[in-house]
């Protein structure tokens, strides 16, 4: 087949580990890096708005969000929700919360996405297939079933784009230093959508790895930073 069932348990546990692709740091190097870029992040970023932190919206001691608001937050302003995957382990909100502009985890987009949630989507080096996760050090921490792996997967519950998703604009990015398998993913990932008759297009972001294409958002020049904030410009 040549896919990720030919490969030998390391090589696959290789693809799936992101801090082992980045030509600028070593594994525990690129992770410190990212931690200390993020945290630095989330100071500035609450130096310059309003914020309400720790808003349960569930039940559990996990589910809290971080809402960042307008110096003025009277008047009407787009609404902008960060998701981090990060392989569903995040290790604290502070982290996954420094700046809300884009997806970084996969998103099934169900047809009545555009209607109540938003008009666009940017799913940043995400794993949209999660079977192969199952033969990796990760689901040792997730203890996944192949039934839960494939109920949670986007790839394989993608739903036919109705005539009102039209609006709604879908980015997939991917970073020049993912792993062969992370950038496969994303590939399928937009052809899959494509064929439901969702507006996806894919950015192929150069010299960038699994973390700094994340941590790079801070900077308005960015490539993605611009794309993300002319998306919001055309709601």
């Amino acid at each position: 087949m040549g896919g990720w069932q030919d490969m030998a348990a390391e090589e696959l546990e290789q693809q799936y580990s992101p801090s082992r692709w980045s030509p600028r740091l070593g594994p525990d190097e690129v992770i410190q890096a990212h931690l200390t870029a993020t945290a630095a992040g989330t100071q500035r970023a609450r130096a310059g708005v309003q914020t309400l932190l720790h808003v349960p919206y569930g039940d559990g001691d996990g589910e809290k969000l971080d809402i960042y608001l307008p110096t003025d937050p009277s008047g009407t302003f787009p609404v902008l929700v960060y998701i981090h995957g990060g392989y569903w382990q995040c290790l604290s909100s502070a982290q996954d919360t420094w700046t809300p502009w884009c997806c970084r985890c996969g998103a099934a987009l169900p047809s009545w996405w555009s209607t109540t949630i938003g008009s666009g989507a940017v799913l940043v080096s995400g794993v949209y297939d999660l079977e192969p996760i199952l033969h990796t050090y990760v689901n040792d921490a997730l203890h996944m079933s192949r039934e839960v792996a494939q109920r949670n997967s986007p790839q394989l519950h993608i739903a036919l784009a109705a005539p009102a998703a039209a609006a709604c604009k879908v980015l997939v990015a991917v970073a020049q230093h993912d792993s062969p398998e992370f950038r496969r993913q994303s590939q399928e990932y937009v052809l899959a959508l494509r064929a439901a008759g969702w507006s996806v297009s894919m950015l192929d972001l150069a010299g960038v790895d699994h973390f700094d294409i994340v941590e790079k958002l801070s900077e308005e020049s960015y490539i993605l930073t611009q794309v993300i904030l002319n998306m919001i410009l055309r709601t």
